[in-house]
């Protein structure tokens, strides 16, 4: 995403680009919830004794995909 948003905005280094990344409040309540129900789902997985089906994509393919 980082290397998107570079190419748009023609910046050449990302530490260029990193000084224009910004998040909002509902941004942050959209992470906040995906990871809590990311936790929630592997506590109960961990609680049954069941694994995550090899299809099923992991927490940091899910955040990505956010």
């Amino acid at each position: 995403m980082l290397k998107d948003t570079m190419v748009r905005a023609g910046q050449s280094s990302e530490k260029a680009a990193l000084i224009y990344q910004h998040s909002d409040d509902e941004r942050q309540e959209e992470v906040a919830a995906g990871l809590d129900a990311t936790v929630r789902r592997a506590r109960a997985a961990r609680d049954t004794g069941a694994r995550m089906k090899p299809d099923e994509p992991s927490a940091t393919n899910l955040a990505r995909d956010r």
